[in-house]
């Protein structure tokens, strides 16, 4: 049996310690889910679309821009549109979307090139993904910007009336 003593120095031992179900527990069990799923994605276009050792890792520069775009979209929505609840962002925007890119391939591919002897290859690869990738982020953000803004006039003119979070 326990002593109130020992409890206490138990207590003492670990302060500010919160409980797995108050904490940041359920966000780091969303973010797994998420991560389960995206990456499975991410598995499932590479078997789809294999790469071969020296070839250009095609999947992987699709998967890596798709998952940008995307990432642009659900920023602007769940912070210009609407109210998400506060478990969407860590599942869809970090784990989902963190499992499904993959920047850690994307490193493994360019020194594969490098490696067998596609130094050119591998570089372009690099620049490629750099830019294609924010270039993706950035126009799927600007475009889902200009729909909401869109979507907004069309709610105005409706109702006479506008709220941020509607559309």
């Amino acid at each position: 049996m326990r002593s109130e003593r020992t409890e206490q120095a138990g207590r003492a031992a670990a302060p500010g310690r919160a409980s797995i179900g108050r904490g940041q527990g359920p966000a780091v069990a969303v973010v797994a889910l998420g991560g389960v799923l995206g990456a499975s994605a991410r598995y499932g276009a590479g078997l789809l679309w294999p790469t071969g050792p020296t070839a250009f890792p095609w999947t992987t520069l699709v998967v890596n821009v798709v998952g940008c775009a995307v990432i642009g979209v659900f920023l602007v929505v769940i912070t210009e549109a609407v109210a998400p609840h506060p478990l969407l962002r860590p599942f869809f925007g970090t784990g989902v979307l963190g499992g499904f890119t993959t920047f850690s391939t994307y490193a493994v591919d360019v020194r594969r090139l490098v490696d067998h002897g596609y130094a050119a290859r591998g570089l372009g690869y690099l620049a490629a993904t750099l830019l294609a990738a924010l270039t993706a982020v950035w126009a799927a953000a600007a475009l889902t910007r200009r729909v909401l803004l869109a979507l907004r006039a069309r709610h105005v003119r409706r109702t006479g009336h506008g709220d941020r979070r509607t559309a």
